[in-house]
C-alpha cells in the first residue's frame, strides 16, 4: 500500500506545493491538508511547510500553532507521527513545544536565499534514515528569520543526545547557534529544519537531488514501522 504524506496549508504558506509534489517524486501520495480542518484523513505523516503563515505576525509560527489542524498534529505527534517541519515549519513546530527552542532574525538582519552544504549529524530519525552520519547535502537556504537559539542546558542537551540533526558548512546564513540546521525530539519522529529539502528533488530546478533523502526516509520509517 502507498504511503500518504499529509501536506499541511496554511493562509500564507509559500512552499506547500512543492513539498507536495516532493512527497510525490519520493513514491508516496500527498494528501492535501487544510489549516482550518482538524482532521488528518488517515495520513501516515505529515510535513509543515515553509512560507509565511498567517503573515508571520506577532512572531513566524505564533499565530500557526493555534490552527485546528495543529492541535491534531501536536496529539498525533506525541503518539509517534512522522512529522517534517520546513522553515516557517520548523518555527510552527518550536511554537507549539514539539521541539525546543525558536527561531529569531537572522543576526546579519538579511534575508538569505542561497545553495548551502549541510552536515547530516543524525540518521535515527524519521527523516534522516537515507543518508550516512557525516554526509554532505547541498540543499537551498531561504529565510529572514532562521536563526536557531536555545539556552545553553538545552544545547548541551541537544548535543549529548544526538538530537541535532544537520549543521551548516562552509559558513552559517543566518547566526543559527553551533551552526544548527535541524534538530530532532527525543523520539526521532519529529524533525525541523531551516533548509528546503523539497527544493532539491528534481535535477530540472534543484542544485542537487540532496532533499529527496528526507522524503524517501520517511517511507523507509513506515514501512519498518509496527502496524
Amino acid at each position: 500500500m502507498t504511503a500518504r504524506v499529509g501536506v499541511v496549508t496554511f493562509p500564507g504558506s509559500l512552499d506547500d506545493g512543492d513539498a507536495a509534489r516532493a512527497v510525490r517524486i519520493s513514491g508516496a501520495e500527498p494528501v492535501r491538508l487544510w489549516h482550518g480542518d482538524p482532521s488528518l484523513h488517515g495520513v501516515d505523516a505529515v510535513v509543515l511547510p515553509g512560507g509565511f503563515s498567517y503573515g508571520d505576525y506577532l512572531r513566524c509560527g505564533a499565530i500557526a500553532r493555534f490552527a485546528p489542524v495543529m492541535e491534531t498534529i501536536v496529539d498525533a505527534a506525541q503518539g509517534g507521527l512522522p512529522v517534517l517541519g520546513i522553515c516557517n515549519g520548523f518555527q510552527i513546530l518550536c511554537e507549539a513545544h514539539l521541539l525546543p527552542g525558536a527561531l529569531t532574525r537572522n543576526q546579519h538582519l538579511h534575508f538569505r536565499n542561497r545553495d548551502q552544504i549541510l552536515r547530516i549529524e543524525s540518521v535515527g530519525t524519521a527523516w534522516t534514515n537515507a543518508f550516512q552520519p557525516g554526509q554532505e547535502v547541498l540543499i537551498p537556504v531561504k529565510n529572514g528569520e532562521g536563526c536557531y537559539v536555545a539556552d545553553t542546558a538545552t544545547l548541551d542537551q541537544l548535543e549529548a543526545e544526538g538530537r541535532v540533526v544537520a549543521r551548516y558548512i562552509g559558513g552559517n546564513p543566518n547566526g543559527s547557534q553551533r551552526d544548527i540546521a535541524a534538530i530532532t525530539n527525543a523520539a526521532g519522529n519529529v524533525v525541523g529544519i531551516m533548509p528546503h529539502p523539497e527544493h532539491a528533488v528534481e535535477a530540472l530546478t534543484g542544485p542537487s537531488l540532496d532533499g529527496l533523502g528526507f522524503f524517501t526516509s520517511v517511507l523507509k520509517h513506515l514501512v519498518g514501522a509496527p502496524a
